[in-house]
């Protein structure tokens, strides 16, 4: 079984739904957003997650539209927090409506997502829901974290790492946990899925900090060093603040007090500062525990070696982008 089978079959669902009509200003934002595209990544590992237990893996589609419709409400509330003008480059809900609408909005699709689990058998509906449920509540938690890491300088690598954990990881962990759950998978089973999910969803996370400094302009998508720009609290700003002493630090300080400055010369001049301190090696390095643990969590798993390989290898090629 070919990754391009259940993509299709994703997008063949998602171009069917409808998620209502009227007043169409609630409606229209809900299905402009969800057709502007994206990686689909954690429906797709759903089914994938699916077809692991089950020859019948099409029963996972309209709960795995759940996690993709949830996903979508953090991005278009997540839009209206950081004020961003744009969505895979696109206007985003609240710039082409406005805020009201996209918060109104929003609040449906969360409402939708429950709708679309309940289409789970009934004997495995509760632990779907109450999953969930955990799992929302965790990724709002992740999001008040961060947003309470913009005015402190003094957050630690745990802190970071338990926050994007929460804020992103947690989803994908459950995406591959509902999948072993549909399809019939035990308790021990979905719980070395979820441990998967989370381990490898740290690991993006991480790689997506250190593609905004060093990745290649032409295939990472937006603008490099835009983390850099904004004084934004990652991975690496964390590590080489916790490291730089001396002039370095004094250095370091001054480019993230300056209010006024040239972006082009901070990002050179912040990035080599993290090259001083070695702190792209030591990115990579925690990047490349998270994905070992992440697929050390998948060899836990108990399938057929076949399967098991069509979903080792789509999380492979996720591991390996550089976008």
């Amino acid at each position: 079984m070919s990754p391009a089978v259940f993509i299709d079959a994703l997008k063949n669902e998602l171009q069917r739904t409808k998620y209502g009509q009227y007043p169409p200003e609630l409606y229209d934002p809900i299905q402009y957003i969800m057709n502007l595209g994206g990686k689909r990544l954690r429906p797709v590992l759903t089914l994938m997650a699916a077809y692991l237990f089950t020859d019948n893996w099409e029963k996972a589609i309209r709960p795995a539209l759940a996690v993709e419709v949830f996903h979508n409400f953090t991005l278009m509330h997540d839009d209206i927090m950081d004020q961003a003008p744009l969505r895979r480059g696109q206007p985003t809900v609240h710039e082409k409506w406005n805020h009201n609408i996209a918060i109104l909005s929003g609040d449906v699709m969360l409402v939708k997502a429950h709708e679309f689990l309940l289409e789970v058998e009934v004997h495995k509906l509760k632990a779907a829901m109450s999953r969930f449920t955990r799992t929302a509540a965790e990724v709002c938690e992740g999001q008040q974290m961060d947003m309470n890491f913009e005015t402190r300088w003094d957050v630690t690598e745990l802190e970071y790492i338990d926050m994007i954990r929460l804020k992103t990881s947690v989803l994908l962990g459950y995406a591959l946990e509902l999948g072993g759950l549909i399809g019939g998978a035990d308790e021990q089973t979905t719980a070395h899925l979820y441990e998967a999910g989370v381990n490898i969803g740290i690991g993006f996370q991480l790689k997506d900090d250190l593609l905004d400094v060093y990745g290649d302009p032409a295939k990472f998508g937006k603008q490099v060093g835009g983390d850099i720009i904004a004084n934004k609290k990652t991975f690496l700003l964390i590590e080489a603040l916790e490291q730089a002493t001396g002039s370095t630090k004094a250095e370091l300080t001054d480019w993230l007090t300056q209010v006024d400055f040239d972006k082009a010369e901070k990002v050179r001049a912040v990035t080599t500062i993290y090259n001083q301190l070695g702190v792209r090696e030591l990115t990579e390095a925690r990047i490349n525990d998270y994905f070992a643990k992440g697929f050390a969590n998948f060899e836990q798993i108990n399938a057929d070696p076949a399967r098991k390989e069509v979903l080792l290898q789509f999380t492979r090629q996720l591991v390996e982008r550089e976008s």
